[in-house]
């Protein structure tokens, strides 16, 4: 596994960020898409991303999603997780990104955005911080302040979030308790 790539500047966005959004299908998942035999639709989430999502909330990050498809499964994953902002069905991310910018009374600056294909690309453009994953599109990558090492729905979104705690001088707040004592 290689490092990620982490652009000029990055580590001062990511500082500043109160909102972390992300997309669901190649991002907090691998990107397959699988039914069963009644057509249900089931997707695979990392545990670590999740534990990352809890970890970031605790620093005092809100967290929400804003995806294109719309899947009950991402209500019943947004709901375990405590997510409040889930945004399904956005046909234009930007101008349901504004929306919650005007609800929560945030700046973009304030916000950041992980994205893995081309439809993430004008939202990450707009937002403080930008992040894809290590398995996104060759133009998504180029546009994003920090690329992970791992792929979608392989922790990369805890890779992420832990870059953002670090930066943002949180980590220690909310991993102290894991480290505390040794062996």
């Amino acid at each position: 596994m290689s490092p990620p790539a982490i652009r000029p500047g990055a580590a001062e966005k990511a500082a500043g960020v109160r909102l972390f959004l992300t997309d669901v299908d190649g991002v907090l998942t691998d990107g397959g898409i699988v039914y069963d035999s009644d057509g249900r639709e089931i997707k695979r989430f990392h545990v670590r991303d999740g534990h990352g999502i809890k970890m970031l909330q605790r620093a005092g990050v809100e967290v929400g999603i804003i995806t294109g498809r719309t899947s009950e499964v991402v209500s019943v994953r947004a709901r375990e997780l405590g997510i409040s902002i889930v945004r399904q069905g956005s046909t234009d991310k930007v101008a349901t990104w504004r929306e919650i910018l005007a609800e929560k009374g945030l700046s973009p600056r304030e916000t950041a955005y992980v994205g893995d294909d081309i439809v993430d690309l004008p939202l990450l453009r707009e937002v403080g911080f930008s992040a894809s994953v290590f398995d996104a599109e060759d133009y998504v990558r180029d546009a994003a302040d920090f690329v992970s090492s791992r792929g979608g729905g392989r922790g990369a979104v805890r890779e992420i979030i832990e870059f953002l705690l670090k930066s943002g001088g949180a980590w220690e707040k909310v991993s102290s308790r894991y480290f505390a004592g040794g062996r």
